[in-house]
């Protein structure tokens, strides 16, 4: 008797089973991040910025006044990105942020948003609020908050 293929081996194109249960659902997961992903870039993207650059929009809009060094903000990405200066440079480039040296600690950049910055942030606001209801529609409540439990429990896993 055949083992009917999972849905994820029919979306892959895929004959042959998985080799476990695990690698089967690191690929589901996988695979998943990525339709979510390119679904928030879709929405992003079409506004002049990467979803990376919106991250760190939103992360220097958290940091107020204040502004952050530049270490703080790779450590917040949800994406790590090796190339978090290159990132600061091209939003820089469209003055959406702004660096200056840290006057106690010459090693140290720091960064804010600025007001255009905050306009794209607030123009983004309800095309990405809509993009996380359509992303996530399949989902009741209940089942929401077992993916963010489970979720939270493999990321406890790997870091």
């Amino acid at each position: 008797m055949t083992k009917t293929p999972s849905q994820l081996q029919r979306e892959l194109s895929q004959s042959r089973p998985f080799r476990s249960r695990q690698q089967e659902a690191g690929i589901a997961l996988v695979k998943t991040a990525d339709n979510v992903r390119r679904h928030f870039a879709s929405v992003i993207e079409p506004h002049g910025i990467t979803p990376q650059q919106f991250n760190v929009l939103r992360i220097l809009r958290g940091a107020g006044d204040e502004g952050m060094p530049t270490l703080e903000i790779a450590r917040r990405m949800i994406e790590r990105t090796p190339g978090i200066t290159r990132l600061l440079d091209r939003l820089e480039a469209k003055r959406l942020v702004r660096r200056q040296r840290c006057a106690t600690d010459r090693r140290q950049m720091l960064c804010w948003i600025d007001p255009p910055g905050l306009a794209l942030l607030d123009a983004l606001e309800e095309p990405v609020a809509r993009a996380e209801r359509t992303a996530l529609r399949g989902l009741p409540e209940r089942d929401l908050k077992q993916l963010i439990r489970l979720l939270d429990a493999l990321r406890r896993e790997v870091e």
